[in-house]
């Protein structure tokens, strides 16, 4: 099973590419998440982790996530390699978003001019778009 679940605050404003192949859109952000365990009298760490969201995701990553928000990711671990130009080959581990989370309390967290407690894409397979709801109708 390979399935990631993080919370953490945008370290950056997504960046947005596209593919060459087929031209889907792909954005790129990294997460800080707090370390959960700190010895006494230590600063809390942090581990900055890389994130893509494709297609639909990632227009509402690219759309709604600002840098310093915090967000909740659901997705799988991936690693790749590719060669450079001189022939030296690079990996990278990143988690590639299956779902994406408004994490910050309406006071804490400013996502610009959307004005909602929460936003959910619930697969970025689904060909569906994202549902929004207002924080005055949830049970908790």
């Amino acid at each position: 099973m390979n399935k990631v679940i993080l919370m953490g605050r945008l370290t950056r404003d997504p960046e947005v590419r596209y593919t060459q192949t087929n031209n889907t859109l792909v954005a790129s952000f990294s997460l800080a998440v707090n370390r959960r365990f700190v010895k006494q009298g230590e600063e809390r760490q942090a581990d900055f982790i890389n994130i893509v969201a494709w297609s639909k995701l990632g227009e509402f990553c690219s759309k709604y996530f600002k840098k310093g928000q915090q967000v909740g990711i659901i997705g799988r671990l991936q690693t790749r390699t590719w060669d450079d130009d001189q022939g030296q080959k690079h990996y990278i581990t990143e988690v590639v978003a299956e779902e994406a989370y408004f994490a910050d309390s309406k006071r804490e967290g400013d996502a610009g001019n959307f004005d909602a407690t929460f936003g959910t894409m619930p697969n970025a397979n689904s060909g569906s778009d994202f549902e929004i709801s207002s924080g005055d109708d949830l049970p908790f």
